[in-house]
């Protein structure tokens, strides 16, 4: 959607970051927001020898079986190769199975195993707390109106279907 210009805001250069103050830069607050909470997520699931990228790899594969690796890199917000790398390690710690689909070897698509979906179930309710925690205090509604406006910033920026 392409934003209207006024005769104002022609004239008008953009504002500078100074102008609009990181506290009201919602990219910062975002960034800030998921660092701290994939920091705690982290010190908490290393005792599993679970990463953030692992555990977010689990939790995807656990709601969405069957993707690929591309598709698994976006929905994890991974680069690519460092899904392959995180896949090796999930596969051979038991958790993760591939499987060919084109019959070729070049498009295989990911399941957890039995050993998988325990593993996610030990990290969930670790993840979960944490989730709650950063939602204390914001009602019903507001987290409603708040996921709403998040899915209309994906929409205005999304690069794949997914």
């Amino acid at each position: 959607m392409e934003t209207q210009q006024t005769p104002e805001t022609a004239e008008r250069p953009p504002q500078t970051l100074g102008e609009i103050g990181l506290w009201n830069f919602a990219p910062y607050l975002m960034n800030r927001i998921m660092g701290r909470y994939n920091a705690e997520v982290l010190t908490d699931l290393k005792p599993q020898n679970l990463t953030t990228v692992k555990a977010r790899t689990l939790a995807v594969v656990a709601v969405v079986p069957g993707l690929t690796i591309n598709e698994l890199s976006v929905y994890t917000v991974t680069e690519q190769s460092t899904m392959s790398r995180t896949l090796e390690a999930l596969e051979k710690s038991g958790f993760v199975r591939r499987q060919e689909t084109d019959g070729d070897g070049r498009v295989r698509k990911v399941y957890l195993t039995d050993l998988g979906r325990e593993e996610f179930d030990r990290a969930w309710p670790v993840m979960h707390a944490h989730y709650e925690k950063m939602f204390t205090g914001i009602d019903a509604q507001e987290l409603a109106a708040f996921v709403g406006t998040l899915h209309r910033i994906l929409g205005n920026i999304r690069k794949h279907d997914l």
